[in-house]
C-alpha cells in the first residue's frame, strides 16, 4: 500500500510539474489513473484474499456470520485502497486543480478502486485455485482496459452506416473504466474532438440526468459484485 501510494504521489506531482497547464496535467494523470488504479486494486485484492484463505477459514469456524466476515474484508480492502488513492492522487489534484473537474476525478478514482476490489473478491470466491483466480482477474483487467475498447471500435466500423451513437451510451455502461473516462473528458471540454458521438455523449452525460445515470451505474458496479460474492461465500464449502 505504501509503495502504491508513493507511486501515485510521485506520478501526480510529476505530471502537474511537467505540463504547462493544470488541465493538461489532469488529462495525463487521468491516463495513469484509468490503467494503474484498476490493475492494483484487482490484483492486490485477489492476492490478499487467496493469501488469507486459512485465516478466513479460522474466522468461519468462530461464531461469526459469514456475511459479516466477507463484508469486513471487502470494507478493509476498499478503505485502504481508497485512502491510498486519495493521498497519492487526490491531494495533488486538490493542490493544483481544486475545482469540480478535480473533485470528479477524485470521486471517480475512489469508485474505480472500490469497483475493482468488488470484482476481485467475486473472482476469488468463484475460483478456489490461486493461479487460475489471479489469471482471471488479470484477464478481466485487460478486458475492461483494452479489449472492450477494441470491441466498441469493431462495432462502430461494422455499423458505421447506422445511427448507433445513442446505443453507445448504453454500451458504455458495461465498462466502468469507459464510463469514468467519458465523465472526466466531457468536463474537460474535449468532447469536441470526439465528433458527433462526443456531441451525443455531451448532450446526455453533461446533464443532471446523465450524471445521475453515471453515478448509479458505478454504484451498481459495486453493489452487484459485492452482493453476488457475499451470496457465494455464504454457500461455499470451505
Amino acid at each position: 500500500m505504501m509503495v502504491y501510494t508513493l507511486f501515485l504521489l510521485a506520478s501526480s506531482f510529476s505530471v502537474f510539474s511537467l505540463e504547462d497547464s493544470n488541465s493538461k496535467g489532469l488529462l495525463s494523470l487521468l491516463n495513469i489513473i484509468l490503467i494503474v488504479v484498476p490493475l492494483v486494486s484487482i490484483v492486490f485484492s485477489s492476492i490478499y484474499v487467496y493469501n488469507s484463505a486459512e485465516f478466513i477459514e479460522l474466522l468461519v469456524s468462530q461464531p461469526l456470520k459469514r456475511k459479516s466476515i466477507w463484508l469486513s474484508i471487502f470494507g478493509g480492502l476498499a478503505a485502504s485502497l481508497s485512502i491510498a488513492f486519495f493521498i497519492g492522487a487526490g491531494i495533488p489534484v486538490l493542490i493544483y486543480q481544486a475545482n469540480m473537474i478535480g473533485l470528479t476525478m477524485i470521486v471517480v478514482g475512489i469508485m474505480l478502486s472500490i469497483i475493482f476490489v468488488a470484482i476481485a473478491m467475486l473472482a476469488a470466491v468463484k475460483t478456489s485455485d490461486k493461479a487460475k483466480g489471479i489469471g482471471a482477474v488479470i484477464m478481466l483487467w485487460l478486458y475492461f482496459s483494452l479489449m472492450f475498447d477494441g470491441l466498441v471500435l469493431f462495432l462502430l466500423f461494422q455499423f458505421a452506416d447506422y445511427p448507433i451513437e445513442k446505443p453507445m451510451i448504453g454500451i458504455s455502461a458495461l465498462n466502468p473504466i469507459d464510463l469514468s473516462r467519458i465523465m472526466i473528458l466531457l468536463q474537460l471540454d474535449i468532447s469536441a474532438m470526439m465528433g458527433y458521438t462526443g456531441a451525443i455523449f455531451k448532450d446526455f452525460f453533461g446533464t443532471f440526468t446523465g450524471i445521475s445515470f453515471s453515478i448509479i451505474v458505478l454504484l451498481l458496479w459495486i453493489a452487484l459484485p459485492v452482493w453476488y460474492s457475499t451470496h457465494k461465500f455464504n454457500t461455499k464449502d470451505l
